[in-house]
């Protein structure tokens, strides 16, 4: 069964800050390009994390945006401390933004937990662009 990963987006004040970083930081992995994550522990239900799961981004006290799962890779850091790089797609898809608390690391987001994607072009277009991120930012759309 598929898992995902939900995760804090620590300094990304949008979608877009966030879809900026990861292409500036994506960097290649096999036959494409992957950006790593570090984190201390290693999830439990790794295969059900490599099986379609995604990490779901939190910015701003929401649920607002989603990167598939390539890879979960197990390394030791320079003091011989076990860590693991979540390696990701590149490509940062959006949500339907969902409220959100605060929490440290990652948790654990089940497949009917997840909020649904959604693409901004799907909205009236004659809307303000500014409009529909402070709507997005306040998960009224």
């Amino acid at each position: 069964m598929t898992t995902h990963l939900l995760k804090l987006a620590v300094g990304a004040a949008s979608v877009d800050n966030l879809r900026t970083w990861a292409t500036e930081s994506a960097a290649p992995h096999g036959g494409g390009r992957a950006v790593r994550i570090t984190t201390r522990t290693a999830p439990r239900r790794a295969q059900d994390v490599l099986a379609g799961g995604s990490l779901y981004w939190v910015v701003k006290g929401a649920i607002q945006a989603r990167q598939l799962i390539v890879d979960l890779a197990p390394f030791a850091d320079q003091q011989g401390i076990g860590r693991v790089k979540i390696l990701l797609d590149p490509t940062v898809v959006p949500v339907r933004p969902r409220p959100c608390r605060p929490f440290q690391g990652w948790r654990y987001l089940r497949p009917d937990e997840a909020p649904a994607d959604f693409s901004i072009s799907a909205f009236d277009e004659a809307m303000p662009a500014s409009m529909r991120r402070d709507l997005l930012e306040l998960c009224l759309l």
